[in-house]
Parts: structure tokens; C-alpha cells; sequence
């Protein structure tokens, strides 16, 4: 399971810096740029999950489940953001909203199972 946690961040890294130069070369606005960010700075954030699981620093139940969030969340809001950015479209509706709200559940996971992780 971290295994496939590392491998989407990678891919949430790279989409991220194609967003930053879609942004930088002329589809500005707020989609790319801010899923841009989104996808970068959650991909960190998964990769320093499973960091913090393989060193025994997160309960792991809810510390997967916090790394997974991380991944779902950034790509539901990216992918809402990209798509009206490039297609005028929206994901579904709430997809942004629905990403924000599974990222800051995952935030708070990742405190937990640092509170709850077993001594």
C-alpha cells in the first residue's frame, strides 16, 4: 500500500509542474495555478506520510488512510480546477469542495495518528 501511495505522488509531483507551465505559458487564471500547488505540496505530504509510517511515527491505520486522502483530495480539487481551466467544464459538481473538505480530514488524520501511534 505505501508502495502505491509513493508511486500516485510521484505522478501528483510531476502533473503538478506541467500545471505550473501551463500556467506560465499563457492558461493562467486560477485552475492551473492553484492546482498546480494542490498537487505539489500534497505530493510532499504523502511522500512525508509514508515516510513517517515505515519510521513508526503514525498510528498506521489512520495514517494510510491520511496518505490516500492526501492523494484523492489534491486530485479531485486539481483535476475540478484543471478541467474548467482547459475545458470549461467542471469534474461533478462539488468535486473542488468535496477534494478541500477529504484534504483537511486528512490533515487532521495525520495529527491523529500521530497522537494515537503506539509508543
Amino acid at each position: 500500500m505505501e508502495k502505491t501511495v509513493l508511486v500516485l505522488a510521484g505522478l501528483m509531483g510531476a502533473a503538478g509542474v506541467v500545471l505550473a507551465a501551463a500556467g506560465a505559458h499563457g492558461a493562467s487564471g486560477a485552475g492551473p495555478e492553484s492546482a498546480s500547488a494542490m498537487l505539489l505540496f500534497h505530493a510532499c505530504a504523502a511522500i512525508a506520510t509514508v515516510l513517517a509510517l515505515r519510521n513508526a511515527l503514525l498510528w498506521p491505520p489512520l495514517g494510510l488512510l491520511a496518505a490516500f486522502g492526501f492523494v484523492l483530495g489534491a486530485a479531485l480539487f486539481a483535476g475540478d480546477l484543471s478541467l474548467r481551466a482547459f475545458a470549461g467544464q467542471r469534474l461533478f459538481a462539488m468535486a473542488a469542495p468535496t477534494g478541500g473538505t477529504i484534504l483537511i480530514a486528512s490533515w487532521v488524520g495525520f495529527a491523529a495518528a500521530a497522537l494515537f501511534r503506539r509508543s
